[in-house]
């Protein structure tokens, strides 16, 4: 049962497994628990469109470099696609396949209108320059513009892209439609409509389904504590909403390590010290412990959110905290899973914990479509509400069945899609 547990996202070309062979063993694991119709299985292993594109583009010296890109558009019977676009070195056409079908899950779990999808250009953005990485991001534009659109499919940012390259696609699309089309992106700088709460929305998540797992343990508010690997934008506002709700902040890390104050830290401050010296070691208020240590410190509440696969199998015995909330992706290895499970240690797993950011992307195309836009507060209280309702319906499959949290997420979002193919049916 744990072979579904394999991980998502991150760097995959790492692995030694086939990314798309993974997303597809997986499926196949979750198909057997409900005894999914095969004809349906055999619809959801393959993606409905595979786009590849070879983009040549002016580089600063006047050479032309040809790049590869790729939109890999899993299933839409939810609704329209939904993914991201990473530019990465090692990005494929089978990488970019599994995080298009990992997408359709991360949106049915949260139950979004919406399909999934992934886009990814083979390129190192690290060496190129500005005017370089908008010349790419026009030429990548121009050659899946038939492809994207707000009621067809809406890209958003990934690995190495961010609001700029957002604001380069939408402007382009823009000037291809001849009209202004912000809801062709999300994710988007607020000046060019994009979405008040964008930038705390995942860790906000992470907090509230950690919130929610606190009251069904029936611990005591005044007591909690927390500790957060990485203090990046998704563990500070973890971090940031544990301090603010009454939780007691003890631990945060970043790469260089890592600091431990059981009587508290003020997030806020610590992240002035990050930013004035590079690190939050050597904090004032705290004395400094690596990475490893804070993983298993004895905290109700451990976010990792930093990288993947920081929990396996020769620690996981030793962590001790009550709730893993995972703001990474994939931070849990699948045996680490079951060990975990075993003594009795809520993990929320990365697909419904750190799925604020794809659920404030929806809220932020809603108001595109509307042409009317919220305050923060309104898209924090919507993103609250969907982030309970999910969480509370992945918990009580979990019970039910007697299952781990993640597994009982993968089961409701494929009985989801696969109940949304069955509806519409096979036409022509």
């Amino acid at each position: 049962m744990y072979e579904l547990l394999n991980y998502i996202l991150g760097d995959l070309m790492t692995r030694l497994i086939n990314p798309f062979d993974m997303a597809v063993t997986q499926l196949t694991s979750v198909a057997k628990l409900i005894d999914l119709d095969p004809n349906i299985l055999e619809i959801l292993k393959k993606p409905k469109r595979e786009i590849i594109a070879h983009l040549p583009v002016k580089m600063d010296d006047g050479s032309i470099k040809v790049f590869t890109g790729y939109r890999v558009q899993h299933n839409d019977a939810r609704g329209p696609y939904k993914g991201g676009i990473r530019y990465h070195p090692n990005v494929t056409l089978d990488e970019v396949r599994a995080l298009a079908m990992w997408m359709t899950w991360k949106t049915a779990v949260m139950n979004l209108p919406y399909g999934g999808a992934k886009g990814g250009i083979t390129c190192n953005p690290l060496e190129m320059s500005k005017g370089e990485l908008e010349r790419l991001t026009r030429r990548y534009t121009y050659a899946i513009r038939e492809f994207i659109h707000p009621y067809i499919d809406i890209p958003a940012p990934d690995v190495y892209t961010n609001e700029q390259i957002m604001a380069w696609i939408m402007d382009t699309y823009s000037a291809l439609a001849g009209r202004n089309e912000p809801g062709v992106v999300t994710a988007k700088p607020i000046e060019l409509q994009g979405s008040e709460g964008r930038t705390e929305a995942t860790g906000f998540g992470v907090m509230v389904t950690a919130r929610e797992a606190i009251k069904k343990l029936g611990l005591n508010n005044s007591e909690i504590t927390v500790a957060v690997q990485g203090y990046g934008n998704v563990s500070y506002w973890a971090a940031y909403y544990a301090h603010k709700w009454g939780y007691k902040l003890v631990a945060a890390s970043d790469s260089k390590g890592g600091i431990y104050n059981p009587d508290g830290i003020n997030p806020v401050d610590l992240l002035k010290h990050k930013r004035e010296t590079g690190s939050v070691i050597n904090y004032p208020k705290a004395r400094n412990i690596s990475n490893e240590e804070l993983l298993e410190l004895s905290v109700t509440v451990l976010v990792p959110g930093a990288i993947e696969e920081v929990i396996t199998e020769k620690n996981a015995d030793n962590i001790k905290a009550k709730i893993i909330s995972e703001g990474a992706n994939g931070p849990t290895t699948p045996k680490a899973d079951k060990i975990l499970f075993e003594k009795g240690i809520l993990v929320i797993p990365d697909i419904l914990a750190n799925a604020g950011g794809v659920t404030t992307s929806y809220l932020e195309w809603v108001q595109n479509l509307m042409r009317y836009y919220w305050s923060k507060e309104e898209v924090l209280s919507k993103l609250e509400k969907r982030m309970v309702d999910a969480f509370e319906c992945v918990y009580r499959i979990s019970r039910e069945k007697n299952i781990d949290m993640r597994s009982a997420a993968y089961i409701i979002a494929v009985s989801r899609v696969a109940k949304a193919i069955e509806l519409r049916g096979i036409w022509p």
